[in-house]
């Protein structure tokens, strides 16, 4: 059994250890594929094969659609060449139930995948067809929010955009410069409209992108470099569109549990590979049952059904308004507290969290009471709902081995969003008081606990990579386990309305923080007891 054109077509032998197999003609919607291509996404990772991949494989099998996706991975060419071709884009996919079993999918829906590199001629001459063919309605990305930026956090310009800039849609070095010379490709072809959507887990993903390739069209009609009238097409909707997306899935690094799995079916090769970019990738991906994919539905040139599975099409504000349900009250503050309350417990995984009484109630406590009430309702997506699959089943899922230790990174560039919006919501009604909340202002205390760095158990702890690390422990430098009084410098920490989304004294919850704070440091086990209390 091996996960390739010719291996998989013993059916009775795949279907007999559980595998579910594609169901349609793959030779036909391959030759239908590259002479009309339909999709083209950017970023070959783990979540596109888990996710956009899988979507696709079933409107195949249900014959909705009649073509297949294309891949082009920008930046880590090698998992093209070494993963992709080996198997002739086949893969499989295990998705984890919070129950402890699993589905098995052969995931053949993608009918080529390129390199889009400039210096790979034939790949290159592909992907400027692909972008010249009047049937393209959709180019989408997932590659990760660091994939848009033009230059890094010190204003210095990315590898490579400098010389794209100046040389114009000709052999491009950035990621970005490629993808706009081959949207040139497509505006030098009567201008022919396309949708051009993120899918990247960040807010406001489209308008990301659209910055980017914006830039790249006004330095290129500047500098004369393009042909005239690129820019007014890049900002033209009826011909190019940007939309929103919230995307919801966690697609875990190849497990080797699931690898051990696939192996005792009897399936061959399934090395992962780690590439010489670092790039972790295996024939196989897992990921949870739970997925979500809202799109603003601005398509200039139409689009798949892709409703039919599952996905949500909609207006913009509804995506910003989904969006924030998960950010700022229904996924995302739960996980930052289950982040710094296992960091200090010494838990190592999220879903071992969720066996704890205390940090169990205390998170729909959280969710239920203290964030319902202010949730942005998006109407498509009902967020009591949303929280139950959370808490129940996302959450628990004993394959997701996501840590507290990574959550628990960025700390303070999450906590303004993920808590400071409820804030702010309560201090909008006049029927709430914000005194009520007690797990939110709990959270920051346990946060500047967890900036001591030393667990509940007296012993340190490494602490996990955020910018304003070193900037936001010295306000907790000289606090010792079992001290009677918070600093008054803390003072100055929760006035930071950059960080906590308000000013937590003119919030009225500074000194709620500074109290919670001085009943953890107690001494061993007082974050328990504090936990325990509430």
């Amino acid at each position: 059994m091996k996960l390739t054109k010719d291996g998989i077509k013993n059916t009775a032998e795949w279907e007999s250890k559980g595998y579910e197999l594609p169901k349609f003609d793959r030779e036909k919607v391959e030759a239908s594929t590259k002479a009309d291509p339909v999709w083209i996404h950017f970023g070959a990772g783990n979540i596109f094969r888990a996710f956009q991949a899988n979507v696709v494989q079933k409107l195949l099998n249900e014959g909705v659609l009649d073509r297949g996706l294309v891949v082009a991975e920008g930046y880590d060419y090698e998992i093209i060449e070494k993963m992709y071709k080996p198997h002739d884009n086949i893969g499989a996919l295990v998705t984890l139930k919070s129950s402890g079993s699993v589905e098995k999918t052969v995931v053949g829906s993608i009918m080529e995948a390129l390199s889009a590199d400039s210096e790979n001629e034939a790949d290159w001459a592909r992907l400027l067809e692909i972008f010249r063919s009047p049937s393209l309605q959709m180019v989408t990305f997932t590659i990760t929010e660091k994939g848009y930026l033009l230059r890094n956090a010190a204003g210095v310009m990315m590898p490579g955009v400098e010389e794209d800039f100046e040389q114009g849609p000709v052999l491009p070095k950035s990621y970005i410069g490629k993808v706009v010379t081959l949207l040139h490709a497509r505006y030098t072809n009567n201008e022919l409209p396309i949708a051009m959507v993120s899918m990247d887990n960040c807010s406001h993903n489209g308008d990301k992108l659209y910055a980017a390739v914006n830039e790249f069209a006004n330095e290129w009609e500047n500098r004369g470099v393009c042909k005239p009238g690129f820019l007014n097409y890049v900002n033209n909707v009826s011909k190019v569109s940007f939309p929103w997306t919230m995307i919801d899935k966690i697609t875990p690094r190849p497990d080797a549990k699931i690898e051990k799995i696939l192996a005792d079916d009897g399936i061959e090769q399934l090395e992962p590979v780690i590439t010489s970019k670092k790039t972790y990738v295996a024939p196989f991906v897992n990921a949870e049952e739970c997925q979500y994919l809202v799109i603003e539905d601005s398509f200039p040139n139409g689009r798949p059904e892709l409703e039919k599975a599952g996905l949500y099409f909609t207006d913009r504000a509804t995506v910003d308004k989904v969006e924030k349900m998960k950010v700022c009250t229904c996924l995302n503050p739960l996980h930052t507290f289950l982040a710094v309350s296992g960091c200090l417990l010494g838990y190592t995984l999220i879903a071992d969290e969720m066996k704890d009484a205390d940090l169990l109630r205390l998170v729909k406590r959280l969710g239920y009471e203290e964030g319902l009430p202010v949730v942005v309702d998006p109407g498509i997506i009902k967020p009591r709902n949303f929280i139950d699959e959370v808490v129940n089943i996302r959450i628990p899922n004993p394959f997701m081995p996501d840590t507290p230790q990574r959550i628990a990174c960025d700390t303070s560039q999450k906590l303004s969003i993920r808590f400071g919006e409820t804030i702010k919501g309560y201090l909008a009604r006049k029927d709430l008081n914000v005194a009520d909340l007690k797990v939110v202002p709990l959270v920051f205390a346990l946060w500047l606990r967890y900036l001591m760095a030393i667990g509940d158990d007296g012993n340190a702890f490494e602490l996990s990579p955020d910018p304003l690390l070193d900037e936001c422990r010295k306000y907790v430098a000289d606090i010792k386990l079992g001290d009677k009084a918070a600093p008054a410098g803390i003072d100055a920490l929760l006035h930071r309305a950059e960080i906590f989304g308000v000013d937590l004294f003119e919030a009225g919850l500074a000194e709620k923080v500074k109290e919670d704070f001085v009943q953890l440091i107690a001494g061993k086990g007082a974050v328990r007891k504090v936990l325990q209390s509430l």
